[in-house]
C-alpha cells in the first residue's frame, strides 16, 4: 500500500504538470479554493446518485470527485507542511489505543 506521504509526493508532479501546461498560477488560496471546489463537486455527484440532483447519476463520477478531493488536500497538506499521517494518528488513531 502507497503511503499518503508517497501519494503526496505523485500527486503534486501530477499538479506541477497541470499548472505547467494551463498556466495556473498556484499560490496558498488556489490550495484552499481548489479544495472547496471539488468538495463542491462530490456534493453534486452525491446528490444526483441521490436522486436529489439535476443530470446522470456516475459512481465512477463520484469516486472520481472524491479522488479529487483526496488530491487536492494532499497538496494543501503539502503546501503548508502539514504532515498528514501524523495528524491523523494523533487525532484520530489515538482513540484506538484508549477504547483497548
Amino acid at each position: 500500500m502507497t503511503s499518503l506521504n508517497t501519494l503526496s509526493d505523485m500527486v503534486a508532479r501530477v499538479s506541477d504538470i497541470y499548472a505547467e501546461r494551463y498556466g495556473v498560477r498556484r499560490d496558498d488560496d488556489w490550495a484552499l479554493l481548489k479544495l472547496q471546489e471539488e468538495l463542491g463537486e462530490l456534493t453534486q455527484a452525491h446528490l444526483r446518485l441521490t436522486g436529489r440532483g439535476r443530470g446522470e447519476a456516475d459512481e465512477t463520477g463520484r469516486a472520481d470527485e472524491a479522488a479529487d478531493v483526496l488530491c487536492m488536500l494532499l497538496l494543501y497538506c503539502r503546501r503548508f507542511g502539514i504532515d498528514l499521517e501524523s495528524a491523523v494518528a494523533r487525532k484520530w488513531l489515538s482513540h484506538l489505543d484508549r477504547a483497548a
